[in-house]
């Protein structure tokens, strides 16, 4: 299991000492694809929501308890089976509401038991959303607040969610350290990926740090200067399509 905290951004102006972070975050890689499953917390209510629960539900919920946290909701990206395939079965273990994606994604989530036949993953189900997002909902953890946006390309109902007080993000498979999501799946479009990585995400501040779907946690703007697909030089050339390579 990879543990990861975020690093608060604010000083008290008097003692210098780091306030307490309003966010905490712990990884758990699931399924044979490595997807990087996301809690977060409130650090002052200790409720927490679980990002993309795509399988090893139990070692999830047995890492919740044992850091003394209350599962409060369940958010999803996306309707690839590595990130919702656990959904249904963490719901009905906690009776937690599942939030997301966006409706575009529909066909994706009822088609999760087929996906997982595809991928050996039989385990893997379907599930009804308690709530649909759109571009520029909010959703709240305790006393945090998180930005939702649509980020379209990868899948066409894929989001991302975005708290501004600790500037992280959990982006899915729109965008990984030196890559971005495949275009080449059932109503993907590369250049609505570019669109969605360049205009909404950028904008978002070049300090932004991020947890992908897989892989290592990268920053807006190291991938703005090193990114082959979406850099800033990269954009001002001909945009390249990311080979149709692995699961993301």
């Amino acid at each position: 299991m990879v543990s990861y905290r975020v690093r608060d951004r604010y000083l008290s102006a008097m003692t210098q000492v780091p306030a307490p972070s309003p966010l905490g975050v712990f990884l758990t890689p699931v399924t044979p694809l490595q997807q990087n499953c996301t809690t977060v917390w409130c650090t002052r209510t200790n409720k927490a929501a679980v990002i993309d629960p795509g399988g090893a539900v139990d070692q999830v919920l047995g890492e919740i308890a044992r850091r003394g946290l209350t599962l409060d909701q369940i958010w999803i990206t996306h309707g690839h089976l590595d990130h919702a395939g656990g959904a249904a079965e963490m719901k009905e273990k906690t009776g937690v509401p599942i939030i997301g994606p966006h409706e575009a994604d529909l066909f994706w989530i009822e088609g999760i038991p087929r996906q997982g036949q595809m991928y050996g993953l039989p385990e893997a189900r379907s599930f009804v959303t308690d709530r649909w997002l759109v571009d520029g909902d909010v959703v709240t953890l305790g006393e945090t607040t998180w930005k939702v946006v649509h980020t379209p390309g990868h899948t066409p109902g894929h989001v991302v969610f975005f708290n501004r007080a600790s500037g992280f993000a959990q982006v899915g498979d729109v965008l990984f350290q030196g890559s971005i999501g495949r275009t080449d799946f059932p109503l993907s479009d590369h250049a609505a990926l570019l669109d969605s990585i360049t205009r909404k995400l950028w904008a978002l501040g070049d300090g932004v740090t991020f947890v992908p779907g897989h892989g290592p946690i990268s920053t807006f703007g190291a991938e703005r200067q090193t990114n082959p697909y979406v850099s800033d030089r990269a954009m001002r050339s001909t945009p390249i399509a990311r080979p149709a390579t692995g699961p993301s």
